[in-house]
């Protein structure tokens, strides 16, 4: 089963996880700034009270192929001693106010059941100073992949310090710079970044060890034992919960959401941003077609925003969505449905108005068998003009690296978005939160061979799926609320799949009113343009007052 973010984890460099060399934090200031002093302060959090032992998780990863000779990455060992969190403290101005803000950086233990430490998991704390921590809501955040760190939602949309973008969110001229974020969520909510195992600074014992958190069960377990005990540290039991998730961090989102509820853990709200549950709806195969379906929406943003569409659709392109969604589940779901069984007729109307909704010839839709992946819509959309569109987000466009015929596959966003984000967030972290370590933050899990040590779990009865997660926490908690972000120019989760997967969780009308949608133009990272940030922060401000309400 490929991840979300397979090309670019295909990309990604193969290399020796160096050796763990973390400087206490906290032992040297960080520079100054522009803007008022901000020194970490070494302090030790908040004793646990007795409780009892920590979840272990329960599902091995299959057993790997022995290293080849010279490869010692089997004995890398991890030192799993605990280290105080540095706490640094900031202020911004926000919409003519002062915010003052502690930012808390480091680890926390993810223990076996006889209290051994296995793991240990990095975050970002912001907490808004002055406030009854009690009453006051707490947002735990994390993006996806699966095998990507929590620096996209960090330092893009939620965090009070954000990666400067040209307004349209594409790269800026280097050198890249952080600056305040007027957006960010810390004004009505405090904040958790967490960064998955083998991600970030994440890191567990050994390779062995990290094989047990690298499937979806492992890692739902994961997450929800660092909120356990985050919750236990800094004694926010009492505190209104909320999740955010990203891509494969919804489907994270939604599994810990039922797996909590089992522990008595209830959430007011749970936000899924660029959502995939179910993974029939975005996993082709030569006997499923749905993925197919979903896609023909976006492909109709897509190439109405490259004005590749013909005149009349070209005139009003959310209009034409909504035929081309339409159509997509009505004739075009039916042709597929017959397969070989179609008339040459009805497989040439089929070609035709396909070709009208997504901007590609006949001749390539003739070819594909009527079936357009993302690779082939990415590739042939702007051929005439040697270029290749974005999968993550469809506004972007490049040429292929290795030639027009020659590169596999290549996103375009990927380019624009890696090197601003890791340049501004290595500079950040050590500077003015003042996290000093000799560890590198892994934007993407950089093990070799990540992608096919991931466990999918219920992929081997069929595809893998937590939307029954989600379903059982909304059923249990008539109080849950639930809103699902959607980007029209995404292609790695497609928002009419998302659509399709909410609108099939067997609700009554009762529960499908605890569910909402917000809808944006722009990506798979809506956040990336500054108005789609600007309008998420919006909905999701609306989305907690919401929540919190109508108790």
């Amino acid at each position: 089963m490929r991840p979300l973010f397979a090309p670019i984890l295909a990309a990604m460099l193969v290399t020796s996880v160096a050796a763990q060399q973390q400087q206490t934090p906290g032992n040297q200031p960080p520079p100054a700034q522009s803007q008022p002093p901000k020194k970490p302060v070494k302090q030790p959090p908040p004793q646990p009270k007795p409780e009892e032992p920590a979840a272990k998780p329960t599902e091995p990863m299959p057993p790997q192929p022995e290293p080849k000779q010279g490869d010692d990455k089997k004995e890398e060992h991890f030192d799993m001693t605990e280290v105080a969190p540095v706490v640094s403290h900031h202020q911004m101005r926000m919409d003519g106010k002062t915010l003052k803000y502690t930012a808390t950086a480091g680890k926390l233990p993810i223990k076996r059941a006889d209290g051994k430490i296995e793991a240990e998991m990095f975050f970002e704390a912001y907490t808004l100073d002055g406030q009854e921590a009690g009453k006051r809501p707490l947002t735990f955040a994390f993006n996806g992949g699966p095998g990507s760190a929590t620096i996209w939602l960090h330092m893009g949309a939620l965090g009070p310090r954000h990666v400067a973008l040209s307004a349209d969110g594409f790269l800026p001229a280097a050198p890249y710079h952080v600056e305040d974020n007027p957006h960010t969520l810390l004004d009505k909510s405090d904040l958790v970044m967490v960064d998955a195992i083998g991600t970030g600074f994440s890191r567990a014992e050994n390779l062995e060890t990290a094989k047990k958190f690298w499937g979806v069960k492992g890692d739902i377990q994961a997450f929800s034992e660092f909120i356990r005990m985050y919750m236990s540290r800094y004694e926010r039991w009492s505190s209104p919960l909320f999740l955010f998730g990203e891509s494969y961090g919804t489907t994270r989102a939604a599994g810990i959401a039922g797996h909590l509820a089992e522990q008595g853990i209830n959430f007011n709200g749970i936000t899924l941003l660029s959502m995939v549950l179910n993974f029939q709806s975005l996993e082709d195969t030569k006997t499923n077609d749905e993925p197919y379906i979903y896609l023909i929406p976006s492909y109709t943003m897509i190439a109405g925003y490259h004005h590749k569409l013909s005149s009349d659709l070209q005139q009003d392109v959310n209009k034409a969505r909504q035929e081309a969604e339409q159509w997509a589940s009505g004739e075009y779901a039916q042709a597929l449905a017959k397969g070989d069984a179609m008339s040459a007729a009805e497989r040439d109307k089929v070609v035709t108005d396909m070709a009208r909704y997504t901007g590609l010839t006949k001749e390539v839709i003739d070819q594909a068998n009527l079936r357009i992946d993302v690779p082939k819509f990415t590739h042939y959309l702007l051929i005439d003009q040697k270029l290749r569109v974005g999968r993550l987000d469809g506004r972007y466009t490049g040429p292929d690296p290795d030639g027009l015929l020659d590169t596999r596959f290549y996103d375009p966003t990927e380019a624009n978005i890696i090197a601003p984000y890791n340049t501004v967030f290595n500079n950040y972290v050590r500077t003015e939160l003042g996290y000093k370590t000799d560890m590198p933050y892994y934007v993407f899990a950089q093990q070799q061979g990540f992608e096919e040590k991931w466990d999918w779990g219920s992929a081997g009865e069929g595809f893998p799926d937590t939307a029954s997660a989600l379903r059982r926490a909304v059923v249990k908690d008539p109080f849950l609320k639930v809103l699902v972000m959607e980007g029209y120019y995404d292609l790695a989760c497609p928002y009419y799949a998302a659509n399709y997967t909410v609108d099939h969780l067997n609700l009554s009308e009762k529960y499908r009113a605890q569910i909402s949608y917000a809808t944006y133009d722009s990506g798979h990272m809506v956040y990336l343009p500054t108005a789609s940030l600007k309008k998420m922060k919006s909905d999701e401000a609306g989305f907690i007052e919401k929540s919190l309400t109508s108790q």
